[in-house]
């Protein structure tokens, strides 16, 4: 394994000293490739996405460590979902709202929990581990497609393909196979449903949809992208207008569709009544909490999993607690919570336990004293958990602004599962050690090298 990441850091330090010297990469090759991204939807509000002139390579084997992993961590979360469903005190381990579980409890109609799903990742030279899972409605499945159209076609990035067995995912295949399949699972009969896509209009995220929009028409399902508010329920089915739906591939966050509709909205009311099959269902909200990872990794909660299981999250969750006034164990010795992660702050982040994009997160070693200590006050009083610091190494990747330059960046790898089976990943990069597109990071394409 070190002699074949030796072999890959050697390659990719030739293929970079390549791009970086490469005279036909000037200012004129920058605007058409950012220019191609606003035509390709890979921006994020107004902002192109990937400065980068090359895909993030890795090899075959490490891919499938991570697959294996995730899919190890996918299943176990469903099969304890399904466990806290009919189990008052460990729900309540989740800090979930009334109305969450009030949604959860409702049948969608199809057995599985997360029909499409995102773990997210840092890899490192020692590893991996999975920081959180974001089982509820994850975006970036549409890039990989989109990024090759743009980074795939530059000479040199077409040069390494031809000289290089490689596999490149189709997540976006993948995610409408699984829809469909849900969709049947459901009950539904139509060949080609109505598909529509739903979130609030005018989501940063927007122009994803309006790819997958096409994609998903292009393979022969009529698709109509709307706000909730655009949805009506009228003569045993759910509307767009005059569009019938007959599947909702559901992108608006649960909490906050739930902060904003009432249990009367039509959305709410198909879901229960179970005219339209709606994807993921209001369930996986109890996946998507962070305090989830707390239950993986709390030994109180071992005889819940197998040994296997077990041994998967020791290697790639890092230590979750939900932040609260108790007793813990950590590195072998019993501590006050509070006190450890106020002593060795630099150790560990703190994360509210339902919400996306970086927001409300703060890195202990990046936060002075006085805040860390607001943050904790904070952290007590609403739902937070604390997690123990993955180690990062920023790597060198080719990028490009008014010209070519080496850019110094953490990378995160968070690879896609679809009915608990991964195919390809969101790569996002960033100088920062917040990486969240959100934030301010960026994003480049996967490549699987197979002859490493």
């Amino acid at each position: 394994m070190n002699t074949q990441r030796a072999m890959l850091a050697r390659l990719l330090k030739e293929f970079d000293e390549r791009i970086l010297a490469d005279p036909s990469l000037d200012a004129s090759v920058f605007r058409k490739l950012t220019s191609l991204q606003r035509e390709l939807g890979l921006v994020f509000g107004d902002r192109p996405t990937c400065p980068f002139l090359r895909p993030h390579i890795i090899p075959r084997s490490q891919y499938d460590e991570v697959a294996r992993a995730a899919e190890v961590i996918a299943a176990s979360v469903e099969r304890f979902v399904v466990h806290a469903l009919s189990d008052e005190r460990l729900l309540s381990t989740l800090a979930l709202t009334e109305r969450e579980v009030r949604m959860a409890r409702i049948d969608p109609g199809y057995s599985r929990l997360c029909v499409t799903s995102r773990l997210d990742a840092y890899l490192s030279a020692d590893g991996f581990q999975f920081l959180e899972y974001n089982a509820e409605s994850p975006a970036g499945v549409a890039d990989q497609m989109q990024l090759e159209k743009v980074l795939f076609e530059l000479p040199h990035v077409r040069d390494f393909l031809e000289n290089h067995d490689h596999w490149r995912p189709e997540p976006h295949r993948r995610l409408l196979a699984a829809l469909l399949d849900a969709y049947r699972s459901w009950g539904g009969e139509e060949d080609r449903p109505h598909i529509a896509i739903v979130d609030w209009a005018g989501v940063a995220t927007e122009s994803e949809f309006r790819v997958l929009q096409q994609y998903f028409a292009a393979e022969g399902c009529e698709t109509i992208v709307c706000d909730p508010g655009d949805l009506s329920y009228r003569h045993g089915y759910l509307h767009a207008g005059d569009f019938r739906i007959d599947l909702v591939y559901k992108r608006v966050v649960i909490h906050e569709f739930l902060e904003r509709c009432n249990e009367d909205h039509p959305l709410a009311q198909a879901y229960a009544d179970g005219p339209a099959c709606i994807v993921n269902s209001f369930r996986a909200k109890v996946a998507h909490k962070k305090a989830v990872f707390a239950v993986l990794t709390d030994p109180a909660y071992e005889h819940l999993f197998s040994a296997g299981e077990l041994a998967t999250f020791k290697r790639h969750i890092p230590w979750t607690r939900c932040v609260e006034n108790r007793e813990v164990v950590f590195e072998d010795d019993r501590h006050n919570l509070i006190d450890l992660i106020r002593r060795q702050r630099r150790r560990f982040v703190l994360k509210p336990n339902d919400d996306y994009g970086g927001h409300g997160v703060f890195l202990g070693w990046e936060t002075s004293a006085d805040d860390w200590e607001g943050a904790i006050t904070g952290a007590l009083d609403r739902a937070y958990v604390v997690q123990e610091r993955v180690p990062l190494k920023k790597i060198g990747m080719p990028a490009f602004d008014e010209r070519a330059q080496n850019a110094e960046v953490f990378v995160d790898f968070n690879p896609f599962l679809f009915n608990n089976e991964v195919e390809g990943a969101l790569i996002r990069l960033s100088p920062s050690s917040l990486l969240n597109v959100t934030a301010g990071g960026g994003q480049t394409a996967l490549l699987v090298l197979e002859d490493m």
